[in-house]
């Protein structure tokens, strides 16, 4: 009996602004190649947008000497009914989930991964950098929830808050 071998994709970027482009084009269209429905497609390339833009946004400065060009790298696998997206970066410091504050612009990507995710993530690979990974359930509901009461609203968003979520997904379809 042969076993089904798990579909796997793998990009090295270089460490740029436009390398969240790139991760974004080619999660669609390997997607799109394995078949995977079109609102899990739209969730992962929003996920793959996050762990991208916080690998090329808080590296944190390497030792003395001359700048060495540095890549970051994507990689989707394929498990179904699950997809598990790793971006790996050279930088070993861990994210940090944050909450940002009601009118900040930027500050709450692990709070959108962490929310469109079954689970995340990380870990430190033997060379060297860390690897932040998300699981996608490919037939699981949405893991947006409403507050549990409307006092919540009054004091500003809160993790899960549709709104909120709602807000930022369409600011983040406009990259």
């Amino acid at each position: 009996m042969s076993q089904v071998r798990p579909a796997l994709s793998q990009l090295a970027l270089a460490d740029t602004p436009n390398a969240a482009a790139w991760a974004r084009r080619h999660t669609v269209d390997v997607l799109r190649h394995w078949r995977v429905p079109p609102d899990a497609i739209e969730t992962a390339r929003l996920i793959v947008s996050e762990l991208t833009t916080n690998a090329i946004q808080h590296p944190q400065p390497s030792g003395a000497g001359s700048p060495e060009p540095r890549t970051l790298t994507v990689t989707l696998r394929l498990l179904a009914p699950r997809l598990v997206i790793y971006v790996g970066d050279h930088d070993r410091h861990p994210p940090v989930l944050r909450v940002a504050r009601a009118g900040a612009t930027s500050g709450r990507g692990l709070l959108l991964v962490e929310t469109m995710s079954h689970r995340w993530g990380y870990y430190h690979p033997p060379t060297s950098g860390k690897v932040v990974w998300a699981e996608l359930a490919l037939n699981a509901v949405s893991r947006v929830v409403p507050a549990a009461d409307d006092s919540a609203a009054a004091s500003g968003p809160v993790p899960g808050d549709p709104l909120l979520m709602g807000q930022l997904l369409v600011g983040l379809r406009e990259l």
